[in-house]
């Protein structure tokens, strides 16, 4: 019996971007297509099969440790990125900002998506979420360099609309306008948490 789901829902990505390896802060370049590898996308910032863990694993790992990357993408919806911008006073957030990978639109509630639901591309190009991306004071200091006095209100406005992270299990292209199918897996929610 498969463990994962297909679902009717479909992600539509509408934006792209890759952070610079040699990077002076967290803003992403945007891009029009780029092939997703088993260590995310060529030359990003964020690649690679491992990662040192920092202190969002702290509680598991000391930081600068040695661990798989499951944070080799970052993806966001339009819908609550649209949310957050009203909230911060905004009329739309750019995703450079946000070092952003993806920004996709069409699923409701994205950021909540379950850990391990995946998102295919028509041509088995496959992302695996890994869980949420918690809003960070980078993000704020690269909004207020370009929008004076907004910058400052992202981190609450972006509690829970930050998006995800993800990493790729199956290799492939990605273009801007690829449809996306949500898989999620088919267990119940713990009922312990």
């Amino acid at each position: 019996m498969p463990e994962l789901v297909p679902t009717d829902h479909h992600a539509t990505i509408t934006w792209m971007g890759s952070v610079p390896l040699n990077r002076p802060d967290i803003r992403s370049q945007a891009l029009q297509t780029a092939f997703a590898s088993y260590v995310g996308l060529a030359d990003d910032y964020h690649g690679g099969l491992t990662r040192a863990s920092c202190v969002r694993v702290k509680s598991q790992h000391p930081e600068g440790t040695e661990i798989r990357n499951v944070r080799q993408l970052t993806i966001l919806s339009v819908e609550e990125m649209a949310e957050i911008a009203a909230d911060i006073g905004l009329e739309a957030l750019d995703p450079i900002h946000l070092g952003a990978t993806l920004v996709v639109q069409g699923v409701p509630d994205f950021t909540h998506l379950p850990p391990s639901a995946r998102l295919q591309a028509e041509n088995g190009t496959t992302l695996v979420i890994d869980m949420q991306n918690a809003p960070c004071n980078l993000v704020s200091r690269e909004i207020e360099k370009d929008h004076t006095g907004h910058g400052k209100g992202f981190k609450t406005a972006a509690k829970g609309k930050r998006g995800v992270c993800a990493w790729v299990e199956r290799e492939g292209q990605l273009s801007i306008g690829d449809t996306l199918r949500l898989h999620i897996p088919g267990q119940r929610g713990w009922l312990h948490r």
